[in-house]
């Protein structure tokens, strides 16, 4: 997707697209003309966007060994978008071959291209879902194929419910997450704020964020530590994302969001 595509984008592929916005940050090829100039008018207000999402994807690679660290075989990725860099089955499978991976995003163009690139061997498989109906993607049969929920699973939600308004209550679908999953479960999130931010600058980010594919909502402290009910918060608990088990990788100090991991009671 490196240009612009050769054929007439569709309405889908003509609008900026958050995942592709985003891979775009991270340095990558999958976007669009419409995506990047979306996206440079996100880094004119906030220049150190994509360093912020550098540090977004260390966290999660950094959460990943945690819950494989923690015996966790069985890692549900949902709103995973495109495939980058540092992929969840990319991650632990070096500590844990025998790991199972079930990428989940609501983009049909992030899938087809996530089914195209992510391998096909039987414990990783990419599925067209969406986190703001919970009851459907958890029956998803290719879902269901893979991963056992009477087992722990690491549920991971990188930075995704930002992406989900009030109105669809994002609270009560990790809730119905957290439910369908074993005592000793993992949830990782991270999420982004506007904790501490210019207040013009986080309103321009909206704005082009508006005319995407998505809304985004930012959120205070205690509104994500909110979707850690039920959990017990790993320490140091919920942080910015650099803050969060620093391991050795290099720190950037820019972390547009926070991050925490939970253990399901």
């Amino acid at each position: 997707m490196t240009g612009d595509p050769p054929a007439t984008p569709t309405e889908a592929e003509a609008r900026p697209n958050v995942a592709r916005m985003y891979d775009y940050y991270l340095g990558g090829c999958h976007n669009f003309a419409v995506d990047r100039a979306a996206a440079q008018r996100v880094l004119e207000i906030f220049p150190d966007t994509g360093v912020a999402a550098q540090t977004n994807r260390a966290f999660l690679r950094r959460a990943v060994r945690f819950a494989a660290e923690q015996g966790i075989r069985q890692f549900l990725d949902i709103g995973a978008g495109l495939p980058t860099q540092g992929n969840v089955h990319e991650v632990v499978r070096p500590l844990a071959p025998d790991a199972r991976v079930v990428y989940v995003d609501n983009d049909e163009v992030a899938v087809a291209y996530a089914r195209r690139l992510l391998p096909s061997d039987g414990r990783t498989v990419v599925v067209h879902g969406d986190l703001r109906r919970p009851g459907r993607l958890l029956a998803d049969p290719d879902v269901r194929g893979l991963i056992d929920f009477d087992r722990p699973v690491a549920v991971l939600l990188a930075a995704v419910l930002h992406f989900v308004v009030d109105a669809d209550n994002p609270w009560a679908a990790v809730g119905l997450l957290r439910n369908a999953t074993a005592p000793g479960s993992l949830l990782a999130v991270s999420h982004l704020t506007m904790d501490g931010a210019p207040p013009i600058g986080a309103a321009q980010g909206q704005a082009v964020y508006r005319r995407s594919s998505a809304p985004l909502i930012p959120r205070p402290h205690a509104e994500v530590l909110r979707f850690f009910d039920g959990y017990d918060l790993v320490e140091p608990g919920l942080v910015r994302l650099a803050e969060w088990r620093p391991d050795g990788e290099p720190r950037t100090g820019v972390s547009h969001g926070y991050g925490g991991v939970g253990i399901r009671r």
